[in-house]
């Protein structure tokens, strides 16, 4: 496999972090990966600038740290605007059409998505918004398993929430799959 960089950011109170997480894990304990992750938060914890790093790699990380990210994922205007240039030229970028406006040409692949909406209109809940954004970046990129992903969440958040997950990580991928740009 090729190293993949990954920077999802967003604001406090998304779950940019907790998805950082999962997926961190999903790449070491479910798919014999190497990963790292890293996370800065702006000055307030909810509503405050997010970032987290993460990179899969089959091989020894040196660096933890995300310069020129071949993914990167914003789901607030700030974040874009803030992290839109750094993107490694021919990257993909994902953003939620909800909350980011895109307005600067990128030299990446770019993919505008209504996962905020969509999770509000067949959950009803913004709390699994990030697992959705998992979802498109597990089909988008096939870096881990789905399978990986729920496991991971198995381990992490109660019985009770497991299918609201899943519905929401299913989600993601259904956006995909039927060519929602």
């Amino acid at each position: 496999m090729e190293r993949c960089r990954l920077v999802l950011s967003g604001s406090g109170g998304q779950g940019v972090i907790t998805a950082a997480i999962l997926l961190a894990e999903a790449a070491v304990l479910y798919e014999d990966l190497t990963a790292v992750q890293t996370q800065a938060y702006g000055a307030a914890a909810r509503g405050g600038a997010t970032r987290s790093d993460v990179i899969i790699a089959d091989s020894e990380i040196n660096f933890p740290k995300v310069l020129q990210p071949n993914v990167l994922i914003c789901l607030t205007q700030e974040a874009y605007n803030k992290f839109s240039s750094i993107i490694r030229p021919g990257g993909l970028l994902i953003t939620d059409t909800r909350f980011v406006k895109t307005q600067r040409k990128v030299d990446a692949i770019q993919y505008e998505l209504p996962m905020y909406a969509t999770v509000m209109e067949k959950i009803g809940k913004p709390i699994v918004f990030n697992i959705c954004m998992l979802g498109v970046l597990v089909r988008k990129t096939a870096l881990v398993k789905p399978e990986s992903i729920m496991s991971a969440l198995k381990a992490r958040i109660p019985s009770g929430f497991l299918e609201m997950n899943e519905k929401a990580l299913n989600i993601g991928m259904e956006l995909v799959d039927t060519g929602s740009r």
